[in-house]
């Protein structure tokens, strides 16, 4: 059901006229990967090479993401990667509010679909749809419960290209996502009775 309702909402990306970042696009990028997946990480908005090949992360910040991934000991293959807006803002501008609000309820039925374990927020404008008003810098690589779910927000992976200082934080916050998944499956999991719960108390009596 999840894979009909996520290729459903591809079909409407490609030709959602929603806002005005859909005149300058030349293919939406509605995003990719495993229906099922656990892990969700959202990103901010597609650039060059994504436009062009109406794919998520496929440039510089996209490789560094396949590094990152690895860093966390899962597979690309195994996750779904999407954007706060599936249209490529002009010269790789930040995307405007009206454009997210345009683009919220895609993203909102793609989560939805999924029902992933945890989302990762790459970037301050997806953290701001868990964590309106909060700082980046003060909360990423930090996992918290929003709604029932672990968030990690993160520092979008094109800023280790920009500042290679931030690159090794980035790295270790990537790292915590294998742990917050683990941490999320466990609370998942229905409690196990305690001994003193178990029925045949009475056979200690013999």
């Amino acid at each position: 059901m999840s894979k009909e309702e996520l290729d459903q909402v591809a079909a409407e990306v490609s030709t959602c006229v929603k806002c005005g970042l859909c005149k300058g696009r030349t293919k939406a990028v509605p995003g990719e990967g495993n229906p099922n997946a656990s892990i969700m990480l959202i990103g901010e908005g597609p650039g060059y090479h994504e436009d062009k090949q109406g794919r998520p992360f496929v440039g510089a910040a996209g490789q560094f993401l396949d590094e990152l991934l690895q860093h966390a000991g899962v597979k690309r293959a195994d996750v779904f990667i999407t954007n706060v807006v599936k249209c490529r803002p002009p010269d790789n501008r930040d995307p405007l509010p009206e454009e997210i609000a345009a683009c919220s309820g895609y993203l909102d039925r793609q989560i939805a679909a999924i029902n992933p374990a945890v989302i990762v927020t790459l970037g301050r404008y997806s953290m701001q749809k868990f964590f309106p008003g909060a700082g980046i810098s003060s909360i990423h690589g930090k996992a918290r419960k929003v709604n029932g779910r672990v968030v990690v927000p993160m520092f979008h992976p094109a800023a280790g290209l920009h500042k290679a200082e931030l690159r090794p934080t980035i790295v270790e916050d990537f790292k915590k996502v294998a742990v917050a998944l683990a941490e999320a499956q466990r609370q998942a999991e229905p409690e196990k009775p305690k001994p003193e719960d178990d029925q045949p108390q009475q056979l200690s009596l013999f």
